[in-house]
């Protein structure tokens, strides 16, 4: 299929964290037509195997690749771990993923890189090893932290057990003296005022959202897909509640958007794909350190 510079950008996540690249999307792209997926029904992604989020995303590229989008973007670190390689030579529009513009990123701020991720991500090594292939001199170690998400999307930022949950996640790489901090999930940008304060040092701080969306600009660039006329709406969807979303993106983005709800192959009456809702309660370790 012959892309035009007219089509979407497809952007995908979980639920709310992609919105994060989002926002940066509207800064560094401002002339381009976006179309957002929020697999919410099937949320979190960072607890789930590496089958089911390779089958998750291959079922959102056949959707998005239906709607004719020009190029898409992994806004999730644990797809971006687990699939980008396996899926970005089955179709015939670009895919990008977080991890390596991040890891390059890193390396440019800091020695002793601290990186906060879903289970799944951590366990991965994705950012591990896109790091050491870069510079193996670098020390970098890795925090799982399966309680962020949840927290994030019920929107409990500034519960005094969000801020225990932190300490709980942060304590290995204070004691390790890191000088920089990755963002290794798309959702954990929001909590950067709890972050900054438990650190006792200054931290440089790498969000991935800023890299991956240099890296669309310099692909429209080369791929001749730039838009150059004036942007559609941003085009929101999800498999779960529309309306529960539309209600977080009003506290996220500032507005609040019409939101579609979007059935995709598998998500009714499958169990693998049953939605994981509940409320965390323990402080699950994941420590990796290298």
């Amino acid at each position: 299929m012959k892309q035009s510079w007219r089509n979407r950008i497809g952007v995908f996540d979980s639920g709310v964290g992609g919105l994060t690249v989002l926002r940066k999307l509207y800064r560094y792209l401002p002339k381009e037509s976006i179309l957002y997926f929020a697999d919410t029904l099937r949320l979190p992604y960072g607890k789930r195997s590496r089958e089911e989020i390779i089958l998750f995303v291959r079922q959102i590229l056949d959707w998005m690749k239906g709607e004719g989008v020009k190029m898409v973007i992994m806004a999730c670190n644990t797809s971006s771990a687990l699939a980008l390689e396996v899926v970005q030579s089955e179709y015939d529009f670009p895919i990008l993923g977080l991890i390596h513009p991040a890891a390059r990123g890193a390396v440019k701020k800091g020695k002793r890189i601290g990186i906060i991720a879903t289970v799944a991500t951590v366990k991965s090594n994705a950012y591990l090893n896109a790091i050491k292939e870069i510079n193996p001199r670098i020390q970098v170690w890795q925090v799982g932290c399966p309680e962020f998400v949840p927290l994030i999307e019920q929107n409990r930022i500034y519960d005094p057990y969000t801020k225990k949950v932190a300490r709980e996640y942060l304590q290995p790489l204070i004691e390790n003296r890191i000088d920089t901090l990755v963002y290794g999930c798309t959702h954990y940008p929001h909590l950067r005022g709890i972050l900054t304060e438990i650190l006792p040092f200054p931290v440089h701080f790498v969000d991935p959202a800023d890299y991956v969306c240099i890296a669309a600009a310099r692909e429209l660039e080369l791929l001749n897909l730039k838009n150059h006329s004036y942007p559609l709406p941003t085009r929101f969807c999800v498999s779960g509640d529309s309306q529960e979303f539309a209600a977080k993106c009003k506290h996220w983005l500032g507005f609040t958007p019409q939101v579609e709800t979007i059935t995709l192959p598998a998500v009714s009456g499958d169990a693998v794909v049953a939605a994981e809702t509940s409320t965390p309660q323990s402080l699950p370790t994941g420590i990796l350190t290298f």
